[in-house]
């Protein structure tokens, strides 16, 4: 009876010991590699201000606005590079920057909410 016992014991640790190394394995998917974060970047939208500004990112990324506000948001850029319609709550606009430059950009209905992005 006790060496089923241990029989058992092994088998259940090994088991668990397989489900966690899934786990750890799926989790180290989702991080994303420096190529993946030098390719696209986000800004989220709350509390009535833009996170991060400035962000800075390297030509050819892509930039995703996402709003987490309950109350609609837009983006617009300062010299109509870009501009989002009204973002409701976990709604996003994405823009892909291809020149290097400084880009300051506003949300439209409220316009106190202000944001850069360099490109490099």
């Amino acid at each position: 009876m006790e060496e089923r016992l241990t029989v058992k014991m092994r088998r259940n640790q090994w088991w668990l010991t397989a489900v966690g190394m899934l786990i750890l394995g799926a989790m180290e998917v989702s991080v994303p590699s420096a190529a993946e974060t030098a390719a696209g970047s986000k800004i989220v939208v709350k509390n009535f201000m833009f996170a991060p500004t400035p962000l800075t990112v390297k030509a050819g990324s892509t930039v995703t606005w996402t709003n987490m506000d309950d109350e609609p948001h837009s983006v617009v850029s300062d010299t109509g590079l870009f501009k989002s319609g009204g973002m409701d709550t976990n709604e996003s606009f994405s823009f892909k920057f291809d020149k290097p430059g400084t880009y300051r950009f506003a949300c439209s209905i409220h316009p106190r909410m202000v944001g850069t992005i360099i490109v490099q």
